[in-house]
């Protein structure tokens, strides 16, 4: 096969998947390809699809991007398909079987074969090396893979393996680099961001790396996902209180509150440590927003026990908040030994109920923030408003800050400004930049 493609590659999922992407169009660039990042219409001689595999609406979007390209296959239009991702590292057998369309399939850990597939090879000196398909000034930071927690609805721990940590200077020297680019804003992602170090170095060092990224000159902020309750690093709190370029915010899936429903899921962790450990997260950090998932209808999940996680959402008062309702997957502990027992139905009107509460509880939260002044830093230009976030705000997932586009006074995306906030709705805030603009 000829080299110099034009590629589309298209990225479904987590922003894990995307670091990976990220670092495929690099290999792929340092070598003469053309790479087009989720193209609203594939046109490419190549397409490459990196799939998501955690849930079912996941998988279906997955399955259904793939029969897609397989149509421009079969035509004639599209040279080669290739699939690489969670889907594919957990289903390689039927999807060989069952989608012929697709000239190879590659799982999460082994997409640079297709860089030999299309005759060229890959090169370790750049392995830490991508192309930010992000706006330029935020990038995700990836310091793991996989997970040691083996949560009984959970298939990720199937299809990425056990926790492996990156070598730390790896990380500060990807870092390093990406300020050079520009990257002004980090968010730190991981399966399970709090177990970082405990392979390589015998204890938990999330607190030492984020510090180190924080004394990193040009870091301004930086941003923490997806922790887990049950033996928090306490230090990280530490830093911070204490580090200005450490946002005050912490995704941190609970999941629920109902003890027998924690013991099903096999969680570790109690009703009361929970708020327990909820209390202290804001005692040492004040002003801390927290993100968290929550599940309903997990088999036993019972009505009490539902009710008890309405309460928890009251008295906690998560300033972000997302809810999905358990799906049986295959494989694992749930599938295997519970039966699906809550009708989907009840489900649906138990998620609903849940959201309805969080959505007043975001509502007075965001209300709150009028009259306040922020820093905010501009991600993009969309209609009448140029859209921002505040430290509290990651992209894609959190509410967002509309300012008013004025052609005598335009913003520029990827600067920070300091913003009144006039009014807000249930989601986003609204505000005008403090005259004269404060590049802070």
């Amino acid at each position: 096969m000829q080299r110099k493609y034009t590629i589309d590659l298209f990225t479904l999922g987590c922003s894990k998947n995307l670091v990976d992407s990220e670092k495929l169009i690099r290999q792929l660039e340092l070598q003469g390809f053309d790479v087009n990042h989720d193209p609203e219409y594939s046109t490419g001689d190549v397409a490459i699809v990196n799939t998501c595999g955690f849930i079912g609406d996941a998988k279906e979007e997955s399955i259904h991007m793939i029969l897609e390209l397989g149509k421009r296959k079969q035509d004639g239009s599209l040279k080669r398909l290739y699939v690489m991702g969670c889907l594919s590292e957990r289903y390689l057998r039927e999807l060989n079987e069952e989608i012929p369309e697709v000239d190879h399939f590659y799982g999460k850990f082994d997409w640079n074969g297709i860089l030999e597939q299309l005759g060229a090879a890959f090169q370790p000196q750049h392995a830490n090396e991508r192309r930010i398909t992000t706006p330029s000034h935020y990038a995700y930071l990836k310091i793991s893979e996989g997970c040691n927690r083996h949560c009984s609805y959970c298939a990720i721990p199937i299809i990425t393996g056990r926790h492996v940590s990156r070598p730390m200077e790896d990380i500060l020297e990807e870092v390093r680099r990406l300020v050079a680019q520009g990257v002004k804003e980090f968010q730190v992602i991981a399966q399970e961001l709090t177990y970082y170090g405990m392979d390589l170095y015998k204890e938990r060092r999330i607190a030492q790396l984020v510090e180190a990224m924080a004394d990193i000159p040009g870091v301004e902020w930086i941003r923490l996902h997806y922790a887990y309750p049950v033996d928090f690093p306490m230090d990280l709190l530490r830093v911070m209180r204490e580090k200005k370029n450490v946002c005050k915010y912490m995704d941190v899936a609970l999941q629920h509150i109902a003890n027998p429903v924690l013991d099903a899921m096999h969680r570790h962790i109690n009703r009361e440590q929970t708020y327990d450990f909820i209390t202290e997260l804001r005692r040492q950090v004040p002003g801390i927003h927290l993100r968290t998932t929550l599940m309903v209808g997990h088999p036993g999940e019972t009505e009490e026990g539902f009710n008890q996680l309405i309460e928890f959402v009251k008295w906690a008062r998560f300033e972000r908040m997302g809810a999905f309702a358990y799906s049986e997957e295959e494989g694992t502990y749930s599938a295997e030994h519970y039966t699906d027992d809550i009708p989907e139905e009840v489900k649906q009107v138990r998620l609903s109920k849940l959201m309805r509460v969080q959505q007043a509880i975001s509502t007075d939260v965001q209300q709150q923030k009028v009259g306040q002044r922020m820093r905010v830093i501009v991600d993009r230009l969309e209609g009448d408003y140029f859209v921002g976030r505040t430290e509290f705000d990651s992209p894609e997932v959190d509410p967002e800050v509309l300012i008013a586009y004025d052609e005598d006074h335009p913003l520029q995306v990827g600067t920070f400004y300091e913003v009144h906030i006039d009014s807000s709705d249930e989601f986003d805030l609204y505000g005008h930049v403090v005259a004269p603009e404060t590049n802070m």
